[in-house]
């Protein structure tokens, strides 16, 4: 028998027993729309990651404040980060391009007749670029703003909803910060949540000279935050700055630090390594599913084999190979696999688009996946169609024209 012959042969076998063979083509679909949604949501997932990883910065670092040890044994005090600290990086190293300190606290905002509480920063104009801020409207504090101690605010983007106010409007006001008035200078564009727990747009920005004489009364740091010049020079620069804090608190060789340096990046490659194995997790339950349509489809073939035994006498009486009859078998469960594979890019596609727009799942369809996922559905028709065809093509033509 020609090829082609072979090839019509099984697709009218196909088509003649139609609603059997969707059943079968069934598991297929749902095997195949499984694998691609689950890792369209893992990709979007680590698309997620690696974004928050380039908002923050790959050569960042940050110092907190840790504990004092005696003898090796950490005492129940922590030490603090102070100005001094802030000062002594910004003149004794020189591998970091900035050095910007911060001090936080949550405090009660008004504005006109409505009020909230929110974070409030006192910090250095360089904390807007390292943290790839910005602007809508107004501009930055300045270094001229803190040595001034001038009461001056850059709200985030968050803040004008929660005043129920236009953000750019703002511009030129005056909002009670603590219950002392200050200018509103700028308004930042939105940077995203990074986490339910951590809003970067819900903050509001202060000089530091401000924050400490005006608002907080102290000289404490939350943190200081440092951008290397060089992401290739990040050991180098840790040194340094483990060698400057040191000496700033007068810590003895062979002592433990009593403070941390900590790289933000590696948390999230972290997080991004998660994801990647959360992703490969999810695509492997999802294959199980397309393994259960491929037994489905060796069911159903060996159904039609039993079904056909006497057809198949009859071809194999008129002339027809057992290798003919073997390949007319694997092109009918390859055609169920690939029907199958079709239709599932359809469905995977459609409810990662679904899940996107109705949950605000973050999803990418990523064409690797559906390649992945039509070859796996092709190698399971391969697979699990050998035993079926096998099985016909071994047929006693005798024996077949007498089956009943």
């Amino acid at each position: 028998m020609l090829f082609g012959e072979i090839i019509g042969v099984a697709l009218r076998a196909i088509r003649a027993n139609f609603l059997r063979s969707f059943l079968a083509v069934l598991g297929i679909v749902i095997g195949v729309g499984a694998v691609i949604t689950m890792v369209a949501l893992g990709t979007g997932a680590q698309q997620r990651v690696q974004e928050q990883i380039e908002a923050l910065g790959t050569n960042l670092l940050q110092v907190y404040a840790g504990q004092s040890f005696m003898r090796g044994v950490a005492s129940g005090d922590r030490v603090s980060l102070t100005t001094d600290d802030y000062i002594a990086l910004r003149e004794g190293t020189r591998t970091l391009s900035a050095i910007v300190p911060e001090i936080r606290r949550n405090q009660q905002i008004k504005y006109l007749n409505r009020n909230a509480n929110v974070n409030v920063t006192g910090t250095v104009p360089e904390y807007l670029r390292i943290n790839n801020y910005e602007f809508a409207a107004g501009r930055n504090i300045t270094a001229g703003d803190g040595s001034a101690r001038k009461r001056v605010a850059v709200i985030g983007s968050a803040i004008p909803d929660m005043l129920n106010a236009n953000g750019p409007a703002m511009i030129g006001q005056t909002i009670a910060i603590a219950g002392l008035p200050f200018e509103i200078v700028g308004v930042l564009n939105e940077k995203g949540a990074t986490s339910s727990w951590n809003n970067p747009d819900e903050i509001i920005l202060i000089p530091l000279e401000t924050a400490q004489y005006r608002i907080f009364g102290s000289d404490r740091l939350n943190s200081i935050t440092v951008e290397v010049m060089h992401a290739d020079s990040m050991g180098v620069a840790m040194i340094d700055i483990e060698q400057v804090m040191r000496r700033e608190h007068a810590i003895r060789p062979g002592a433990d630090n009593d403070f941390q340096i900590r790289n933000r990046g590696e948390f999230l490659a972290t997080a991004e390594e998660t994801t990647k194995t959360f992703t490969y997790l999810l695509g492997g339950i999802a294959a199980v599913s397309l393994l259960v349509g491929g037994i489905g489809i060796m069911n159903i073939m060996l159904v039609s084999v039993t079904e056909r035994t006497r057809e198949i006498g009859v071809r194999k009486a008129l002339g027809a190979r057992r290798r003919d009859i073997l390949f007319q078998f694997l092109v009918e469960a390859l055609s169920l696999c690939l029907l199958g594979g079709a239709l599932g890019i359809l469905f995977g596609r459609g409810a990662a688009f679904a899940m996107a727009e109705l949950a605000g799942w973050n999803t990418v369809v990523s064409p690797a996946a559906v390649g992945l996922a039509v070859a796996f559905s092709a190698g399971i028709g391969l697979f699990f169609g050998i035993w079926p065809a096998r099985r016909a093509a071994a047929l006693d033509p005798i024996e077949s024209l007498r089956y009943e």
